[in-house]
């Protein structure tokens, strides 16, 4: 099948509207999706920042959370915005990054989601991490003990480092397998053309 990279940040408001309809979105396209959480907070700091753009510029936040309540609503979606933005999706990240490799990840990957931009709560604690993995019958002590060695560590880094190689600088990005980028949730049926169109390309 043809192939295409989720990259998204948990701290990230439009990455929500991707997790929330990427899988149904994909599968009508018969494209399949790699999942790879990564943090940009590291991208963001190389270029100077040291908070969310959106913070940084505030008419920009502003209008970003009349934008994610407009579509939020058309898609018939819950979207409340937490008191603590942006939250650090360290430990999310490193969680979904485990769960990537398991078989949960996007599954743990929607709930997270929810639970930060549908209900409001805050992300950086276990006790909505611990809840959330418990709502999904995982073991969220051995989770979270799997999620901080050492190799799953390293996996987000990699990842981390990774998307800035490829010219990433913000989520939801998208990357097909010839190389072509696409940022934000409204270039994801762009992405998903590009990468259906591509493989039948080689295909020919």
């Amino acid at each position: 099948m043809p192939q295409l990279t989720f990259w998204y940040e948990f701290a990230s408001t439009y990455s929500y509207l991707s997790v929330m309809r990427i899988e149904k979105t994909a599968a009508a396209a018969g494209v399949d999706v790699t999942w790879r959480p990564f943090l940009l907070g590291p991208i963001f700091k190389s270029q100077g920042w040291t908070t969310s753009p959106f913070n940084v510029y505030p008419a920009k936040g502003r209008y970003m959370v009349r934008d994610i309540t407009r579509i939020a609503t058309q898609r018939g979606l819950t979207f409340r915005m937490p008191e603590t933005f942006p939250a650090n999706g360290l430990k999310a990240a490193r969680l979904a990054t485990l769960g990537v490799g398991d078989g949960w990840g996007p599954a743990f990957t929607r709930a997270v989601f929810e639970a930060q931009f549908a209900k409001g709560l805050d992300i950086s604690s276990d006790d909505v991490l611990l809840e959330v993995l418990a709502e999904l019958d995982l073991d969220g002590a051995d989770a979270f003990t799997r999620a901080n060695a050492p190799e799953v560590k390293e996996r987000l880094r990699a990842a981390t480092a990774e998307a800035q190689e490829r010219g990433i600088f913000g989520a939801p990005s998208f990357t097909t397998a010839d190389g072509e980028l696409y940022w934000g949730d409204d270039r994801l049926d762009a992405a998903l053309a590009h990468a259906a169109g591509a493989q039948a390309g080689a295909s020919a």
